[in-house]
């Protein structure tokens, strides 16, 4: 499922899709995806254990950690 060669990035259009952080409260989890502003669907992207994943989704897509709101 969640692998480390990941493939390459790819696009966002950010007029359609919103990057968020998707946390779970009672276990902590939180996974890294897109949130379509049209149908609010989420499509996740990767897993995120620690702070270097989040970095690294963020440099994947040239986001900085301050504009990923979380959703619970």
């Amino acid at each position: 499922m969640f692998r480390k060669n990941r493939p390459a990035p790819l696009g966002f259009d950010r007029e359609c899709l919103r990057p968020v952080i998707r946390a779970s409260i009672c276990t902590g989890e939180r996974v890294a995806g897109f949130k379509n502003l049209r149908s609010g669907k989420f499509s996740e992207v990767m897993l995120i254990r620690s702070d270097a994943d989040l970095d690294e989704f963020c440099a994947l897509y040239g986001l900085s950690p301050g504009e990923l709101p979380t959703e619970y």
